[in-house]
C-alpha cells in the first residue's frame, strides 16, 4: 500500500500529494492495480484537511493516475495507449501551443533553404564583409532591400528613415528608450504584447489601458485616454493582434491616427503579421508617417531564427537618434542574418516562404474549426493563433495550469492584460505543433478539458 507524502517544493499541498503519488508510480514504488489508502487515513497521516486530499484525488483522476469506484476504493490506473500519461511522467508538455511561431511550411525545406542561403551569402564577392561589424542602423544594401520589402504596405520609404534591428523586441525597447522617459505614459489595448509589458516595467513607464472590442482598440476610448491621461505614445498591433486576433479596419486606423495627431501622441506600430494576409490594409506609417514608428519583423512571417526587424522612423532625425540608442543597447543587427534576409528579398525566396506559411496557417485554422466550437473562439484565417474563450466553470489561469499538467501548453489571458480585470480566455498558437496530427491531438485535449469540471469545483464526499 502507498505510504502518502507531500512532494517538496510543491506550489500547493494538494499538488504535492499528487506529484508524490505520480513520482512513486514512475519509480515503481507502487504499481498498476495497487489500492490507495482511504482519503481520511491519508489526511490523518499528512495532517491536512480532508478537502485537501479530496482535491488531490480529483486531480490524480484528471491526470489519469488513478481510477475510483464507489464502495471499492481508489486504485492505480493501468497504462492506456490512448492516455497522455507517458508525456506527463516525463515531465514534458505533449503539445506546446504556447509559442506563437510560424508553422513549418509543407512545401519548403527550411533547413535546406537556410543552409543554401548562408552558403550563397558567404560565397558572394563581399561575403567576408558579413562577418565583420556594420553600422548600427544597417548597411545601405540591407536598408535598400528592406525598403523594397516594405513598399507594398508603406509605399516609397527613404532609406535615411529606415533602420535594421536585431528583432522586434530590441527595436521596441530602443524606440521607447529614445521616445519616452521614466514616468511617460504609453497607451495600449487592455490586452497587449507581453514584450511591451516588459519594456514598460524595465523603463519605468506607465501603461494607460484602452478598451477593446472584437474589432480591436476602440477609437473613442483612445480619445478619452488622451484627454484624461495625456499619453506620449500609442502602441498598436494593427493586423492579427496577439492575443485577440483582431485586425483594425481602415476606418479605425484613420480615426486613431487623427486622434493621435490632435493630441500630439506618437504611434508605435508593431506589424509582424501583415505579410500573412491576402488583403493589405494601409499601415499607420502610411496614414500618419510623420508621427509613426513602424516595426516589421521577419520572425513571425518566416522563421524566429531570422532575428531581423525593419524600423521606419518618423523622420531622418528620429532615425539618427534611434541608431544611437541601438548602438548603446544592441550595437547592431547580425550582419550575416541581415545579408540572408536581403538575399531572400531580392531573389524572391522570402516571398515564397511567406506564401507557404500563409497557406499552412489556413490549413491549420481549418483543422481547428473542425474540432473547436465556432462560438468559443476568435481567429483570423491567415494567423498563427486563436483566442479561446473559457466556459463559465473555468478560470483561464487555472485552465492553463491544468492543461499544461495534462499535456498541452497554452497562454492564459492574464499574461497579456494591463488591467486587474479577469481575462477568461487563453491564446492557442497553432504554428508550434510540428504536424497536423499533433495539433489535432492538442486541440482535442483542450476540448476535453473544457468539458470537465474545474479544479475549483467542490467534490461531494
Amino acid at each position: 500500500m502507498w505510504h502518502p507524502r507531500i512532494a517538496d517544493n510543491a506550489r500547493m499541498k494538494y499538488l504535492g500529494i499528487v506529484e508524490a503519488l505520480e513520482a512513486d508510480i514512475r519509480s515503481g514504488r507502487i504499481r498498476t492495480g495497487d489500492r490507495l489508502p482511504p482519503q481520511r487515513s491519508i489526511a490523518s497521516t499528512l495532517r491536512v484537511d480532508l478537502t485537501t486530499v479530496t482535491r488531490a484525488f480529483n486531480e490524480a483522476r484528471r491526470r489519469g493516475l488513478v481510477d475510483a469506484w464507489a464502495g471499492r476504493g481508489t486504485y492505480v490506473r493501468a497504462d492506456d495507449a490512448k492516455d497522455w500519461q507517458p508525456a506527463r511522467r516525463a515531465g514534458l508538455a505533449l503539445v506546446d501551443l504556447s509559442m506563437n511561431v510560424p508553422p513549418p511550411p509543407s512545401t519548403i525545406d527550411m533547413q535546406k533553404a537556410i543552409k543554401s542561403g548562408f552558403g550563397s551569402v558567404l560565397a558572394s564577392p563581399r561575403g567576408l564583409d558579413y562577418l565583420q561589424y556594420q553600422e548600427s542602423n544597417g548597411n545601405v544594401r540591407h536598408r535598400l532591400a528592406a525598403a523594397a520589402w516594405l513598399a507594398p504596405r508603406l509605399g516609397s520609404v527613404s532609406i535615411e528613415r529606415l533602420l535594421v534591428a536585431g528583432g522586434a523586441q530590441s527595436a521596441l525597447f530602443a524606440i521607447c528608450e529614445t521616445l519616452l522617459h521614466t514616468g511617460s505614459i504609453i497607451a495600449t489595448g487592455t490586452l497587449t504584447y507581453p514584450g511591451l509589458k516588459s519594456v514598460i516595467a524595465q523603463n519605468g513607464l506607465i501603461a494607460a489601458p484602452v478598451s477593446m472590442d472584437e474589432g480591436g482598440i476602440i477609437p473613442e476610448a483612445f480619445e478619452e485616454v488622451c484627454r484624461s491621461q495625456r499619453p506620449s505614445a500609442l502602441y498598436v498591433v494593427p493586423t492579427i493582434d496577439s492575443p485577440t486576433t483582431a485586425t483594425l479596419s481602415v476606418e479605425r486606423r484613420e480615426k486613431l491616427a487623427n486622434i493621435a495627431r490632435r493630441h500630439d501622441v506618437g504611434i508605435i506600430e508593431d506589424d509582424p503579421y501583415t505579410p500573412l494576409r491576402d488583403e493589405i490594409l494601409p499601415a499607420f506609417a502610411k496614414l500618419a508617417g510623420d508621427i509613426t514608428w513602424h516595426v516589421s519583423t521577419l520572425s513571425k512571417c518566416a522563421t524566429p531564427s531570422l532575428r531581423v526587424a525593419y524600423v521606419v522612423a518618423p523622420s531622418e532625425d528620429h532615425a539618427s537618434r534611434l541608431a544611437k540608442t541601438l548602438r548603446t543597447t544592441t550595437l547592431m543587427a547580425s550582419p550575416l542574418l541581415s545579408a540572408l534576409a536581403s538575399r531572400w528579398i531580392r531573389d524572391g525566396t522570402l516571398a515564397e516562404i511567406v506564401a507557404a506559411i500563409r497557406a499552412e496557417n489556413v490549413e491549420r485554422q481549418r483543422l481547428a474549426a473542425t474540432i473547436l466550437d465556432p462560438d468559443s473562439y476568435a481567429a483570423d484565417p491567415h494567423g498563427h493563433h486563436l483566442w479561446l474563450r473559457m466556459p463559465p466553470h473555468w478560470h483561464a489561469l487555472e485552465f492553463a495550469d491544468h492543461a499544461e499538467r495534462s499535456g498541452v501548453a497554452v497562454v492564459p489571458g492574464a499574461t497579456f492584460s494591463v488591467t486587474l480585470e479577469r481575462v477568461e480566455a487563453v491564446r492557442v498558437s497553432l504554428g508550434s505543433a510540428p504536424n497536423h496530427d499533433t495539433l489535432k491531438d492538442g486541440l482535442a485535449l483542450l476540448v476535453g478539458l473544457m468539458a470537465q469540471p474545474s479544479l475549483a469545483t467542490k467534490a461531494i464526499v
